[in-house]
């Protein structure tokens, strides 16, 4: 199986997991009321609307271009302490679905390695459609509700930013994430979605708005 990247190892984790512990989780579970574990001891007192501003992060190189971890068909600033690698389909018809969501096919994953939070960056990618219709179905592939599209800018590239709610099958809880999408001058739409237990951390939503506010078409 040529996979680079540690993203199918991490998705035949949590399947195996979930067969062990037998979880059926149920699609319209009530949010709790309050985060629990690592999330809950940063955010308490903190309200739940926009991320600190305060949290920034620095940039550690780029990802996408000539050289870099990843062939993308966009390149963007990774924050420091995120390592990327390439994902790559695996042979094995039979696992084809984990490197898909909808209409999009993962290509990259940057994981928050040196940093204290579980979170990823992954880059995805559609052969064809609008930044919008590909965006929503994309979303919409996943266990997810209360999305909310708007029409934003990655770097200078016109875009279409998703915030919604994910349920966590290990965890048994619905998370707050967010994904944006660009199409590309060659028609195909990339997509960079948020995920992991910390999505909702300050310094995890910084890296992902660093990734938005430098992204460049080549």
């Amino acid at each position: 199986m040529p996979v680079r990247a540690p993203f199918l190892r991490t998705a035949l984790l949590a399947a195996a997991l979930l067969t062990a512990c037998g979880t059926t989780p149920e699609p319209a579970a009530t949010p709790s009321a309050a985060p629990s574990g690592k999330a809950a001891g940063k955010s308490a007192g903190k309200p739940s609307a926009e991320p600190s501003r305060e949290a920034a992060v620095k940039a550690a190189g780029l990802l996408g271009g000539p050289g870099t971890a990843c062939a993308l068909p966009v390149s963007f600033s990774l924050a420091e302490g995120w390592e990327a690698d390439a994902v790559e389909k695996p042979e094995d018809p039979a696992l084809a679905s984990l490197v898909t969501q909808g209409p999009a096919t993962v290509l990259c994953e940057a994981k928050s390695e040196g940093t204290p939070d579980i979170a990823f960056l992954r880059v995805w990618t559609a052969p064809k459609g609008s930044a919008r219709s590909v965006l929503k179905a994309f979303v919409e592939a996943d266990e997810s509700k209360g999305i909310v599209l708007t029409d934003v800018k990655a770097g200078a590239v016109p875009a279409v930013e998703a915030r919604y709610s994910v349920y966590s099958k290990l965890t048994e809880e619905w998370r707050q994430t967010r994904s944006f999408a660009v199409r590309t001058d060659g028609g195909a739409v990339v997509v960079v979605g948020l995920a992991g237990l910390d999505s909702g951390e300050d310094a995890v939503t910084a890296a992902y708005e660093l990734a938005r506010s430098t992204l460049r078409l080549p």
